[in-house]
């Protein structure tokens, strides 16, 4: 496929951004975002700061090496999950399984608008769902 292809390919994962001069003063994100239609659609998943927008406490201070219990309890589990399994680098299976087994569940309605996705809850007490249960 020639490289003008390429570029005009419908593929959304394509590589299609086009170079804007720093010096011209205009922000590739703002020329990103116009030639998106405006802006494109928030799914609260996003992390870039931008003016204004500080990070969490939780999450500066664990940057900073400072764990909530929380986020204590997961890496040790994510850990020991390793260890017990051989595993080097987990998949997202895996990670939700020890997710499920540290008890988390999906009680509330999401936060983060995901395309395509659908929105469930369970109850709280529901079973992890993630090991066959012995008979």
């Amino acid at each position: 496929m020639a490289h003008d292809e390429r570029l005009k390919s419908d593929d959304p994962l394509s590589d299609s951004r086009e170079v804007v001069d720093r010096r011209s003063g205009l922000d590739r994100r703002e020329v990103e975002k116009a030639a998106r239609g405006g802006g494109g659609t928030a799914t609260g998943l996003e992390r870039r700061r931008g003016p204004g927008r500080r990070l969490s406490d939780s999450l500066k201070s664990a940057e900073e090496g400072e764990m909530s219990k929380e986020q204590f309890l997961f890496l040790l589990a994510i850990d020991t999950f390793k260890r017990a399994n051989h595993k080097t680098f987990p998949s997202w299976t895996d990670v939700l399984e020890v997710i499920r087994l540290l008890g988390y569940r999906k009680t509330c309605k999401a936060d983060v608008s995901l395309a395509n996705a659908e929105d469930w809850t369970e109850k709280a007490d529901a079973p992890a769902g993630v090991r066959r249960e012995k008979a």
